[in-house]
């Protein structure tokens, strides 16, 4: 489900430790939030977020290893 990452207040995003560094870094952020986990791109904070329920999260994560 895509929602506004706004819409998820007191989300505490961390960083992905295999996102790229320097100025066009790729960065990816997390969040563990009621509903589950929350997904989105750190140069747009603001923007939309994935969230996934907690037993399509590890599916996703799976698939994301997989690439």
């Amino acid at each position: 489900m895509w929602i506004s990452a706004t819409a998820l207040p007191g989300a505490r995003w961390r960083k992905s430790s295999r996102s790229n560094t320097g100025n066009d870094a790729q960065c990816v952020e997390l969040a563990s939030v009621g509903i589950g986990a929350a997904v989105r791109d750190s140069k747009n904070a603001d923007g939309p977020a994935l969230v996934f329920p907690p037993s399509a999260f590890g599916s996703f994560l799976t698939g994301l290893k997989r690439v």
